[in-house]
């Protein structure tokens, strides 16, 4: 079933309890436009609450991922600016933030952001629902950090992943520092931030950036499988199990296992635990339900 978005930069449909989004500039390597960003974040949040939709499958179209920020677009700002002698940022650009000092937009540009931040690598991590990016290609900058919201990622073996901040000037969004450097250790996030050197996908993979990689024809059919098998799974339990895990992260340990006590007590309440220990004593592979 197809889902509509309001823009072509955005396209998502739901099969089999999977919401496969792509993200959808090809010619600009899926770099970020204001509409898709702004349907992105609306799609989010209704598939948060879609019945339908057990798993996310983010991914990109025309051999890539997502090249973040238009820096195209930001040079032609930046020209524009230049001229008129004074700088301006707005929406999903904020990305950009301003180029000639601080223009009278700044404040609402940086309040923009933050909304649209929310909305779209917030949610994908905060989401009661598991995520899982599928990169054909480049991942670059906040197109990168998009990635790194998500639960799990599959790369394809030629994909290249880099922070690319450096390159252009800037120090990072999207969540992207958080999420790195809970994934390498900040040591390690400080060195591919402040070099932004590419990585392969081998080396993504050896770090812990990339749970799988597979061959570039293999990999739609690979994660989708891999997204319908969460689909199908426990997904109550892997509510609370991504909470619990999401949590571990930034709260104290005894806050984590208080916690961890109430949602494993609840999962002993659900169909889905009561048929898996009967599929456990008959020597079978249980079937979930998600109830």
């Amino acid at each position: 079933m197809e889902l509509e978005t309001g823009t072509d930069d955005l396209l998502a449909r739901v099969q089999d309890g999977v919401a496969v989004i792509t993200l959808n500039r090809p010619e600009r390597r899926n770099a970020f436009s204001i509409e898709m960003l702004q349907a992105f974040g609306r799609l989010l949040a209704d598939i948060e609450l879609n019945d339908d939709v057990a798993a996310v499958l983010l991914t990109g179209a025309g051999g890539a991922f997502s090249a973040g920020g238009d820096v195209k677009g930001f040079a032609s700002q930046a020209a524009a600016a230049g001229a008129a002698g004074a700088g301006a940022a707005s929406g999903a650009e904020s990305a950009a933030g301003s180029r000639a000092g601080l223009p009278s937009s700044f404040d609402r540009s940086v309040h923009l952001q933050r909304i649209m931040q929310r909305e779209t690598s917030g949610r994908l991590f905060n989401m009661p629902k598991p995520t899982l990016a599928a990169l054909p290609g480049p991942a670059a900058g906040a197109g990168f950090a998009l990635a790194l919201a998500c639960d799990l990622r599959m790369a394809a073996s030629g994909a290249i992943l880099t922070t690319a901040f450096a390159k252009v000037g800037f120090s990072g969004d999207y969540g992207g520092t958080w999420f790195l450097s809970r994934l390498v250790g900040l040591g390690k996030a400080k060195e591919l931030y402040f070099l932004s050197e590419r990585i392969d996908a081998d080396e993504a993979h050896r770090l812990g950036i990339v749970n799988w990689v597979v061959e570039p024809d293999q990999l739609e059919e690979r994660a989708f499988e891999m997204a319908r098998r969460l689909a199908h799974g426990p997904t109550i339990a892997y509510r609370y199990m991504k909470e619990n895990l999401n949590r571990a992260v930034v709260g104290p340990l005894e806050d984590c296992m208080d916690l961890e006590v109430t949602h494993h007590q609840r999962c002993g309440f659900t169909e889905d635990h009561q048929e898996a220990a009967r599929a456990f004593v008959e020597k079978r592979e249980p079937t979930f339900r998600g109830r």
